[in-house]
């Protein structure tokens, strides 16, 4: 599956994100927009290492392009991690519930899938925020030819933590682990305030330097 999914072509991806098929869907699109905000962080501190000028912040951008490159692969994992858990949920609820022990036995796979339903979309906006947080970094240290190219890194993994917080809202819905519910919640509560003063600190930065 993950290879099948992967090894797509933009084109191809698109085209089966636009079907009528469920996978892959918004909780893909917003890893895969996360993959290239990732990317783009990759890029800007590749076109700052190893140029005279910027020798000064090398100690800086290496453990920043490290950290692009993990979060890269750990999105596009997510693309794959995502439409599986929802192939999953399908599943559950095509169980049989024709006698009680049938209808138990499928509320609990329910629970099982809508547990899991919810842990993939909070790694995609936790890994997003980790995006934005080294987005914030590169603004100050990265090459300034490129730095739009981190603003725009940035503006996509706020957006794709936006999207995964409301698939996480959602599943919750289902769940009847009220704690579970409650520190999750919690923890939305948290990364998207968070989320938010970084993507103003990366606007006010980019125009800043844009003059």
């Amino acid at each position: 599956m993950e290879s099948q999914m992967l090894d797509k072509s933009c084109k191809d991806f698109l085209t089966d994100l636009a079907s009528k098929e469920p996978t892959p869907g918004g909780g893909g699109a917003a890893a895969l927009a996360g993959a290239i905000a990732a990317a783009l962080t990759s890029m800007v501190s590749n076109l700052t290492l190893g140029k005279g000028k910027f020798a000064a912040v090398e100690g800086k951008i290496r453990p920043i392009l490290v950290s692009a490159e993990i979060l890269r692969t750990r999105m596009l994992a997510l693309v794959v991690a995502d439409a599986a858990v929802f192939e999953n949920f399908m599943r559950a609820y095509r169980l049989s519930k024709s006698t009680e022990e049938e209808k138990r036995a499928r509320s609990e796979s329910i629970q099982i899938a809508a547990y899991d339903a919810s842990e993939v979309p909070l790694k995609i906006a936790d890994s997003c925020l980790d995006i934005l947080h080294i987005s914030s970094q590169l603004m100050r240290v990265g090459n300034p030819s490129a730095i739009t190219d981190a603003t725009v890194a940035a503006l996509l993994a706020r957006a794709a933590l936006r999207s995964a917080c409301y698939n996480v809202h959602s599943n919750l819905l289902l769940l009847k682990d009220k704690e579970y519910v409650e520190k999750t919640e919690e923890h939305l509560r948290k990364i998207c305030r968070e989320a938010e003063e970084l993507e103003q600190d990366v606007i006010s930065e980019t125009d800043r330097i844009l003059g």
